[in-house]
């Protein structure tokens, strides 16, 4: 009897006790309380940008396409970043979704991480990653219009978003007749695979670098910007354009980084980041930010001159 009662004792304590709801591996749902909860307050945040009137504001991200917990947790310290900095528009380098391309998987590695984002407005502009399916560029939300390549402007800042994929001759001639035709002062390109990288497991496509650094030197690019690799690289200026490398805003490759590389400015390759740029007058401001809050690298860059033409060049020379 003592016995019984002791059990009966304690299976009505089980029994009072609230049951929580399973974690499941993978779950959205889950991943993005999880993220909620790591936000940090928006009074903590720390804002590098300058925020000047009437700038050009926008984020960065590449390879986040997983639907895993660090993808939500990016994506709330943008949304909280957002509500300081004022961006409106984010840049994606491409691996836009991973694995499948059912209409679940947009919802679980897209429309519900960057839900408080896309309801506040902000505009994605999608790139093709060699994870991505080519119908993503019929996927609204990306904003490709059914195109491959693209080109869109904000201000002062036009933007040439290229599929480096394919990189055949008819985009070239579009990448050459879109730089050539474009008055922007501020000319940006991205795309997924960099032309500069100290990643040990890709490392740099030099094909693509031959085939654009001479179009991109020629009419005056800025700032080139790409993923691929998993981690975070700023590099020393090359051919006098500024590159930056964002592929670990979902996928990380831990300690990926080369050592005792000569083109890199910067390297973080221990978490997952995302970019904060502001375009205003003649500087360029920069923020990448972990998921953790952690600023791992910031700075300005000063608008390059105008490169010259072959004609001025040739008669500087006789």
């Amino acid at each position: 009897m003592i016995r019984r009662a002791h059990f009966s004792w304690l299976l009505l304590l089980l029994l009072a006790q609230p049951i929580p709801a399973p974690a499941v591996a993978g779950s959205s749902t889950s991943a993005f309380h999880q993220a909620a909860a790591q936000a940090p307050p928006q009074n903590h945040l720390d804002v590098k940008l300058p925020l000047e009137d009437k700038s050009v504001r926008f984020a960065v991200i590449g390879d986040n396409g997983t639907g895993d917990s660090p993808e939500y947790e990016i994506a709330a310290e943008m949304e909280a970043y957002r509500k300081v900095v004022g961006f409106d528009f984010v840049a994606m380098m491409g691996d836009n979704i991973y694995g499948g391309h059912k209409p679940k998987d947009f919802d679980q590695k897209f429309e519900k991480p960057y839900k408080p984002l896309l309801d506040a407005g902000v505009n994605f502009y999608a790139c093709l990653g060699n994870h991505d399916n080519s119908n993503e560029t019929l996927y609204k939300p990306f904003n490709m219009n059914g195109q491959r390549y693209y080109s869109f402007k904000k201000g002062p800042v036009q933007f040439f978003v290229l599929d480096s994929n394919y990189m055949d001759p008819t985009q070239l001639d579009w990448v050459q007749n879109q730089l050539s035709a474009s008055n922007s002062k501020w000319k940006i390109a991205y795309f997924h695979h960099p032309l500069y990288s100290d990643g040990r497991f890709h490392g740099p496509d030099v094909d693509l670098r031959n085939q654009l650094m001479p179009i991109f030197e020629k009419y005056g690019v800025n700032v080139v910007l790409s993923g691929h690799e998993h981690i975070y690289e700023r590099f020393k200026p090359e051919g006098g354009i500024y590159f930056f490398l964002v592929g670990n805003s979902g996928e990380l490759r831990y300690g990926n980084l080369r050592q005792g590389s000569n083109i890199m400015a910067k390297g973080f390759d221990t978490d997952r980041t995302f970019m904060l740029m502001e375009i205003s007058g003649d500087k360029l401001y920069f923020q990448t930010i972990s998921r953790t809050g952690q600023t791992v690298d910031s700075g300005s860059l000063e608008h390059q001159p105008k490169p010259q033409s072959n004609t001025q060049a040739a008669g500087q020379s006789q």
